[in-house]
Order: C-alpha cells, then sequence, then structure tokens
C-alpha cells in the first residue's frame, strides 16, 4: 500500500474518499440484500467482507493516488475531474473482480465481493465521490457570491479557451468576479450556456454593455478574426471597457494559465488586420537551402525578415547589423526559437565596401533581403550627409556586390516616404530605389524594391513613444491634429516582403496595400483609453506642430506612376518611369560629395535627382523652384 510522504490537507481529500467509498460498499451490501436480510446471512457476509476490507482500502488507496484524484480544489473540479474519478473507481472496481476470479479458481473458491455489490458498489462510489465534490463546489460558489464583487467580466470565445478562462478567473483568491456571459462569433452558439453561463453573439456586444455593469472584456480566443476583434475592441473602447487578452497557448503550463499572465491589449491589436495567406510553396522552393543575408539584421524590419526567413529552413541565413547588443539578443532568441537553423552573425557597416566584399566572398549569398537604412526623418533632415552615406552609399555598395557576386535577387525594403518625397530621409531612399532598378538593366542579379509606410511598434515609431508619454504620466505630443499615417504590423510587412521578393522578376517596385490611413491623434486617444486613462483628466494631448521635412499625408505611389495587379491581394506593382544613365552619375557624383559635408550643397544635388522632392516645413526651402 502507498502511503503518504508528507502530512498534507491533500490527504485530507482522499482519506475522506476512502470513507466515501467503504459507506458505498457498505450502502451496496444492504441494497443487494433488499434491507431485510436474515441475521445468520449477515453475519455469514460479513465473516466475508471483514477479511477483504483491507485488502478493499489497499486497492482503493492505490488506485485513488495513481489516479491522483485528490491533487486538484474541490472547488474547482472540473469535468476532467470527474472523468478521472470515474476511471479510478472502474479500474478498482476491474481489480476486485479479477482478484475474486484468480482466488475462487486457484484459492478457497470464494470470490472478494459479489459480482452484484461490485456493480452496485462501482455505481455508488462514483456517485458519492462525484456528488460530494459537486456540493463542495455548490457551496463555494454560493458563498463567493455573498461576497463584495469586484468586477464583471465578459468573455469573448466561447470555446475550450474561453472556458479555460473562466475557470481561471474563478481560481483566482485575490478578486471576486462575475462572469457576466460569454460572446463569440458562431451564431450557433448563442443562447447557450457554458457552465450555466449565458453565451452571446457578439452582434448583441453594445446592448450587454448598457444592460450589464460590465467593467472588463477578456478575449479568448487564441487566433481571433482581426476584423471580429478590432470591432470588439472598438467598442470597448467606446464604453470605457477594460480589454484584456489570455496569454498564448505557448506559456500555458499542462494547458492552464494564471490570471496574472492575463494582457492588456495593445494598439496593434486593434489595428491589426486579416492574417496574409502566402505562397508558401514557393517561398519555400526559393529559400531552402539557399545562403541568405540580412542587412540591418537586429532592426524592427530586419528582424522580423529573420524570424520569417527561419522558417523555411535556407541553408545558411547571414545576419548583418551595427547595432552589436540587439544582435546579440537576435542570436540568443533564434538559438532558442529555430535550434536547426544554420546562421551565422556578422557585425559589419554597409558603408565599408571592403567589409562588404568579404562578407560576400566569404558566404556567397544567393538571396540579399536590404533593411539596413537610416530611417528618422527629423535626424536626417539635420544630417544629410549622413543620410546620404548610409542610405545611398551602402546600398550601392550592396547592389554592386550582388552583381560581382552573382546574388540571384536582390530585395530592397524602402519607404513610403520615398513617394514625392518632401525630406531628406524620403530623397535619399527614392535614390537608392532609382540605383538598384538601372543596375536591373545591366546585371543578371534580380533587383526588386519594397515599399510600404509606418510599421507598428517598430524602433522609433510613435507607438513606443506614445506608451512612453502614457507611463511617465503625459503629456502625449502630436505634431498636428489632421496628420495620418498608414500602419502594417511587423510579420505582416516581414510576410508580403517574402512573397513580393519571390513574385518579382527584376526592375519591379511592389507596393503594399496598407488598408485605411489613421489620424495620429485619434491612435493617442485609443492609447489612452487602453491604459485605462481618461484624457484631460489622467493624461493630456499636445500639439508641437511640424517637424522639418514632415508630412502630413502619406503617399505611396507618386504621380508619375501607376500600378497593375498581381496574383497577390496586398500586393501592386507600380509601374515606374525608367531613369537614364544621367541619373547615374549624378548619384556617383552626390556620394562623392560626402567627403565635402556641405548639407545645402548635397540637398541641392538630392533635388536634381529627384526632381519631386519638395521640402517641407525645412530649411532646405529655399531649393525649391517657387
Amino acid at each position: 500500500m502507498l502511503l503518504p510522504k508528507s502530512n498534507t490537507p491533500r490527504w485530507i481529500i482522499i482519506i475522506g474518499d476512502i470513507l466515501i467509498s467503504l459507506f458505498a460498499l457498505f450502502f451496496s451490501y444492504l441494497i443487494r440484500f433488499d434491507l431485510e436480510a436474515k441475521e445468520e446471512l449477515i453475519k455469514e457476509e460479513w465473516e466475508i467482507l471483514s477479511k477483504s476490507i483491507l485488502v478493499y482500502i489497499g486497492v482503493k488507496l492505490t488506485v485513488f493516488y495513481l489516479f491522483k484524484i485528490h491533487k486538484n480544489l474541490i472547488r474547482h473540479t472540473s469535468t476532467e475531474d470527474f472523468l478521472r474519478i470515474v476511471k479510478a473507481t472502474f479500474v478498482s472496481s476491474v481489480f476486485f473482480a479479477v482478484f475474486g476470479l484468480i482466488r475462487n479458481i486457484y484459492l478457497d473458491g470464494s470470490y472478494l465481493f459479489p459480482t452484484s455489490v461490485l456493480i452496485l458498489e462501482f455505481l455508488a462510489s462514483t456517485v458519492f465521490i462525484v456528488g460530494s465534490r459537486f456540493a463542495i463546489k455548490l457551496v463555494y460558489l454560493e458563498s463567493t457570491k455573498s461576497k463584495e464583487i469586484d468586477k464583471e467580466i465578459l468573455i469573448y470565445g466561447a470555446g475550450i479557451s474561453g472556458l479555460i478562462t473562466k475557470r481561471t478567473i474563478e481560481k483566482d483568491p485575490e478578486t471576486a468576479v462575475k462572469i457576466v456571459g460569454f460572446i463569440d462569433d458562431n451564431k450557433k452558439l448563442s443562447g447557450n450556456r457554458l457552465e450555466g453561463v449565458k453565451i452571446y453573439h457578439t452582434s448583441e456586444l453594445k446592448k450587454l454593455l448598457v444592460q450589464e455593469s460590465v467593467n472588463e472584456l477578456i478575449i479568448a480566443i487564441q487566433n481571433p478574426d482581426s476584423e471580429n476583434k478590432r470591432n470588439v475592441i472598438e467598442v470597448c473602447i467606446e464604453h470605457k471597457i477594460s480589454v484584456q487578452k489570455v496569454p498564448s497557448s505557448k506559456s500555458w503550463i499542462n494547458g492552464e494559465f494564471s490570471a496574472k499572465q492575463f494582457a492588456k491589449i495593445r494598439i496593434e491589436d486593434l489595428l491589426g488586420r486579416k492574417e496574409i495567406v502566402l505562397d508558401e510553396e514557393r517561398i519555400k522552393n526559393d529559400l531552402t537551402n539557399q545562403v541568405v543575408l540580412v542587412t540591418g539584421a537586429a532592426g524592427s524590419i530586419g528582424s522580423g525578415m529573420v524570424r520569417q526567413i527561419g522558417k523555411y529552413q535556407p541553408k545558411q541565413l547571414i545576419l548583418l547589423d551595427q547595432a552589436e547588443s540587439p544582435l546579440y539578443d537576435l542570436q540568443n532568441e533564434l538559438k532558442s526559437e529555430f535550434p536547426n537553423l544554420n546562421f551565422e552573425v556578422v557585425i559589419g557597416d554597409i558603408r565599408s565596401y571592403q567589409r562588404m566584399k568579404n562578407l560576400f566572398k566569404t558566404f556567397n549569398p544567393k538571396y540579399v533581403f536590404h533593411a539596413a537604412a537610416y530611417k528618422h526623418v527629423p535626424l536626417m533632415e539635420g544630417n544629410p550627409s549622413e543620410a546620404v552615406l548610409t542610405n545611398v552609399f551602402g546600398t550601392r555598395n550592396l547592389v554592386e556586390l550582388a552583381s560581382e557576386f552573382e546574388v540571384y535577387k536582390f530585395v530592397m525594403i524602402s519607404t513610403d516616404k520615398a513617394v514625392n518625397p518632401t525630406n531628406v530621409m524620403g530623397a535619399s531612399k527614392r535614390i537608392a530605389e532609382i540605383y538598384a532598378q538601372s543596375k536591373n538593366q545591366s546585371s543578371n542579379t534580380k533587383y526588386i524594391t519594397t515599399r510600404f509606410g509606418n510599421v507598428l511598434g517598430s524602433n522609433g515609431s510613435v507607438i513606443p513613444l506614445f506608451q512612453r508619454q502614457i507611463d511617465q504620466g503625459g503629456p502625449i505630443t502630436v505634431t498636428d491634429e489632421r496628420i495620418t499615417r498608414f500602419f502594417m504590423t511587423i510579420p505582416e510587412a516581414c510576410q508580403l516582403v517574402l512573397e513580393a521578393g519571390t513574385m518579382g522578376d527584376g526592375g519591379e517596385i511592389f507596393v503594399f496595400d496598407m488598408g485605411d490611413s489613421v489620424k495620429i491623434i485619434d491612435l493617442a486617444k485609443k492609447m489612452i483609453t487602453l491604459s485605462g486613462l481618461e484624457l484631460g483628466k489622467d493624461i493630456e494631448i499636445k500639439i508641437t506642430g511640424l517637424r522639418p521635412g514632415e508630412k502630413l499625408y502619406e503617399e505611396l505611389l507618386a504621380k508619375e506612376e501607376n500600378t497593375l495587379p498581381t496574383h497577390h491581394p496586398k500586393i501592386l506593382k507600380a509601374k515606374v518611369r525608367i531613369e537614364d544613365v544621367e541619373q547615374l552619375e549624378k548619384i556617383n557624383a552626390l556620394i562623392d560629395m560626402f567627403e565635402l559635408q556641405n548639407n545645402d550643397a548635397i540637398v541641392a544635388k538630392m533635388k536634381t535627382i529627384v526632381p519631386e522632392f519638395v521640402s517641407n516645413n525645412s530649411e532646405f526651402e529655399k531649393f525649391d523652384k517657387k
């Protein structure tokens, strides 16, 4: 017989279960003999039973211990726990039957217990033990109702994850909550109940929030439809309801999670769009068993590209960046996430031609994803020479080496700010585009450009800035009430870059469908609400005025350009003008001007290369034709 290793309350539970089982055994005997047995028969049966009682207790104790029916909190008993009890009682009954049969055949010709008693005992012990659990749970739930409710919660998702969320909330000893109901996108579930809690369709959310005193909504769907999720969050923001979400199932332990793991909804969850469907087979055929180089690998887009490419099992993945600390962090992440990935970390600067040549000579990449760039508009407006040195000269180095070392495809990651640029950064990226496109005409390498808008959560973007300002108590700084931007998530942008890169034949500029533009001030207001704060009471928004080179509205296509559809609905191909050889000569001359460190001369030269470059709110407006 297994004995407890420690004197814990858990053993009170298992001893109680043994006592309930003994009662069920005696009860079964009473039923078996119709409660009116003669005294001689009772004595005879008791003599047999008394010899078997220790065996009965020992078997029950062992089986109950092995099935761990005592492990979970009784007040939170679940269907899984009930099933475990049924299995335990059934196994013990089978043991008694088998042992009794062996005893009858090989020992003294007697059974351990009569067959009818065994059947009755299995049924009775199962019902009594389950019933005790249910009774305790019912008493507990009733007792919590009498407590003062801290908050009333609505759960989005009436599936397994929603059920686990409900039980997790109810287990939390720190708060007294009331589950108002479930909402779900599946209309077939509407009107049903889940563990006594009613399920509503998501279309009824507004009505529920008006009728019920809901304090919080928890998103309990692992991969909800992005549009439905966005609509639910928008309604909650409108009614000033706090929104949280369950952690990813990857972080669950044994199918469970803690209430402390609930995470606040981020603005990325609100702005995210429908999941992108990629041509996985095509991407796999292109990248598998190939040497792939990613420049700017430690940056937001670069690291996102690395994570996406890592899924396709390249022969070798080269991570190039000059930022050692974030590159070190990415290295450790890859070792954990992709233990079988063959990758090499290279510290280097794309502005060093010799360093880049040595890299190409050493690794001989067949695919290059060029994400290294300076991208901060105000900083580049004050440092035009550095914008040219990195974004133009650095790109030229890579473009030329890609041709020399016979890279199959070179995919340049550009920006919407390159369209009708109003700042030095955007103009420098447009010049880099021109150089890559021009090289495509004289090289076997296929040069492809991808162009998209702002990326949610990227380094230096407005959202991390707003979050820091909120954490510091404000104010949130917005440059202009009218300013709008296109937004895309990092995974979405990186996936589309891969898709565009594989479909490109060289010379194209692919433009991504960025959806609808978003007013930055509305973004700030929603972030305040999602943080549980109130505009004007807890935090303020301050209008600071447009920064040098900043646009009110971003564009994805220039006036001289039009688009053609591709096989992917979110990717368009821009039809652009072909640049002549003179442009390349101008670009080379621009690069040579770095040594002069004359910002005026550099910007004036940039405007001759990109005639549509018209400065906005900048000292360089003096070079624009009036």
